[in-house]
Parts: C-alpha cells; sequence; structure tokens
C-alpha cells in the first residue's frame, strides 16, 4: 500500500487488517504502543485515556462527514446515531384521504370480491349515508392496517472493512 498518514482510514476488500493497520472494529489498544495514533484520536472513540484508546468502530455503519451544513443536523466527530430499524407510527403520516368507488346502479350480488358500495336489489332506496358535508364514515366501513411493527431501514450495502493506518506519515495540519 501507498504511504498511509497515521489515522487515515481507507476501505479494504481483504478479510484481514494489512501490515501498521488495523481494522476499524472498536478494539481498544494501548496507549504506551501506539503513542501516535493515541495522540490523533485521543478517547474519542472510547478507552480510559490513561492505559487504552479504542478505535472507531465502523461495524454495520456508514462513515459521514463531521460537522454542519444548510438545514443538516451538526455531527461531531466520534458521534454515531441512526437505527436498523424503524416503526412508522400513523401520527408520522402526513394527512390523507382513501376515496371510495360507488354505483347507483341495483345490484342482487352478495360477493364483496370486486364490487363497488351500491344499493341491493329488493331492499329499496336506503340512504347509505348522512346528508351533511363532511361526516366521518363507520370505522366498519374502512379500517387501519399495518399495526405499528417495525420495518428496515437500511440502503442497500456491500460489506468491506475499514481500516485505520496505525503507522505511516505523521498528518500535517494544512
Amino acid at each position: 500500500m501507498s504511504e498511509a498518514y497515521i489515522g487515515e482510514i481507507r476501505l479494504f476488500s481483504g478479510n484481514f487488517a494489512p501490515k501498521n493497520w488495523a481494522l476499524c472494529d472498536g478494539q481498544l489498544l494501548l496507549i504506551a504502543s501506539n503513542t501516535a495514533l493515541y495522540a490523533i484520536l485521543g478517547t474519542i472513540y472510547g478507552g480510559d485515556g490513561k492505559a487504552t484508546f479504542a478505535l472507531p468502530n465502523l461495524n454495520g455503519r456508514v462513515a459521514i462527514h463531521q460537522g454542519t451544513g444548510a438545514g443538516l443536523t451538526p455531527r461531531n466527530v466520534g458521534a454515531s446515531g441512526g437505527t436498523a430499524t424503524v416503526t412508522l407510527l400513523t401520527t408520522q403520516m402526513p394527512n390523507h384521504n382513501h376515496l371510495a368507488t360507488c354505483n347507483n346502479t341495483q345490484t342482487s350480488n352478495t360477493d364483496p370480491t370486486g364490487a363497488l358500495w351500491t344499493e341491493q336489489q329488493g331492499r329499496g332506496s336506503v340512504p347509505a349515508y348522512t346528508t351533511q358535508v363532511n361526516t366521518p364514515m363507520s370505522p366498519l366501513a374502512i379500517n387501519i392496517t399495518g399495526g405499528n411493527q417495525p420495518h428496515n431501514n437500511m440502503q442497500p450495502y456491500l460489506g468491506l472493512n475499514f481500516i485505520i493506518c496505525l503507522n505511516g506519515e505523521w498528518p500535517p495540519k494544512g
């Protein structure tokens, strides 16, 4: 690999970390054995700061740039968030209507499959609805479906390893 900066993170397609690199899996390292990397990371990702510090844990995570942007939530180095599943509640859905299709022709069909709301033959003209506008329908006419169950919230992905440089060039400040 080309010379890397200490603390640089790269994607690697192998199932191991090359020499002078470590997997970004949250492992604790000894400060005494990794003083240069500790000088860069400190305890941002964990550790006690006396004997140990932690590497970033990118297992099951997507890296995003730290900072702020117009209309975005501020992100700090080392902050994590998000969730693999989410439960969508009815209070999170926008207001909407369910339109019903009706027919003013009488029918003798008693099978509801594919049928429209209509008058049943032999029952005469029975008002099906109130004459007042904006009156809610009976809850028997249309029901809520769903059940507030969590669903997968993950974008398409490909598993690769994030690795961090343990020994390399000291990164100069720009």
